[in-house]
């Protein structure tokens, strides 16, 4: 068994859930960027959320959807002056909030175990089904056509592994390891 390697700085830090986007509106209303899969919990009446590289947190008094985009309104926020003033503003979460990645009333596709935040994959030792050492997962990249992990080689460079069942059957976060059953000429791209 893989040693189990300590978690990547990166579960330490606050988790971006959103940017605060243009004023809707005259009483303090904003658009949001949505940049979480689980915008209800996120964003729900009364949430806490912080903001990038410091100031006070924002709670949530107010959030609807209008023409398929998220509006909030901040409690002390009351005019589109105020709400100006929070554009680009990063919304985060620290990560002992975030909880699990598909909520417990959803239908979560494929089985049970199978959805993860993207901070439980970076860092993941992976080695094919022959055990072969291929390099650590550094980032997860949601490309149009489907998530990618990318895979840091020990010598340099990277492989870019689609991430599907198919050719990731096995992710173990609890012992820090991927298993990638690649197809011809998957690795042998540069």
């Amino acid at each position: 068994m893989p040693p189990v390697h300590p978690p990547p700085t990166s579960v330490t830090e606050p988790i971006v859930v959103g940017r605060i986007g243009r004023p809707h509106g005259v009483r303090g209303d904003v658009t949001i960027e949505v940049r979480t899969d689980v915008p209800q919990r996120r964003f729900a009446l009364g949430a806490v959320l912080g903001r990038e590289g410091g100031g006070a947190p924002l709670t949530v008094a107010v959030a609807r959807w209008h023409s398929g985009r998220l509006l909030l309104r901040f409690e002390g926020v009351e005019d589109r002056g105020a709400a100006e003033a929070l554009r680009d503003v990063l919304l985060t979460i620290d990560p002992a909030e975030a909880g699990p990645p598909v909520d417990d009333d959803e239908d979560a596709e494929g089985e049970a175990g199978d959805t993860w935040w993207d901070r439980d994959l970076v860092g993941l030792e992976a080695v094919t089904t022959a055990g072969a050492p291929l390099g650590r997962v550094t980032d997860v990249i949601h490309a149009p056509a489907g998530d990618l992990l990318a895979v840091g080689r020990p010598g340099g460079g990277e492989h870019l592994v689609p991430f599907v069942r198919e050719i990731v059957p096995t992710v173990d976060p609890a012992a820090g390891r991927i298993v990638v059953d690649p197809p011809p000429g998957l690795l042998d791209l540069d």
